[in-house]
């Protein structure tokens, strides 16, 4: 069973940055993907970025430019580096890492909010 810790969220003004951070343990197998998922209040959950295979990052394109994903294998944590921080960034985030050969796990998800 896989368990995921995160953190790094927060309270931060427009244009301003934070950095979270998700730490997974308990999985016998390496992760073909590590991502950051959000959901807004009253909207559906979306991608933010993934890596997959430890090659490939996809980012949301209300993100790129702006957040970038980063991993650590040797650690199993991956990180979501944001910046220039919008309102509209405004929601829970959620870490998302699928072992090989298992399914997917999340996280219990962190509070970003951007206010003036």
């Amino acid at each position: 069973q896989v368990q995921l810790g995160e953190s790094g969220g927060g309270l931060v003004q427009p244009g301003g940055s934070l950095r979270l951070s998700c730490v997974a343990s308990g999985s016998t197998f390496s992760f073909k993907s590590m991502g950051w998922y959000r959901q807004a209040p009253g909207k559906q959950r979306e991608l933010v970025a993934v890596s997959t295979n430890g090659e490939t990052t996809n980012y949301a394109d209300s993100v790129k430019g702006r957040f970038t994903l980063s991993r650590d294998n040797a650690k199993n944590t991956v990180y979501l580096q944001m910046n220039s921080l919008k309102p509209e960034d405004t929601a829970v985030y959620y870490c998302n890492v699928h072992p090989f050969f298992d399914r997917d796990y999340w996280g219990q998800g962190t509070q970003v909010t951007v206010f003036s």
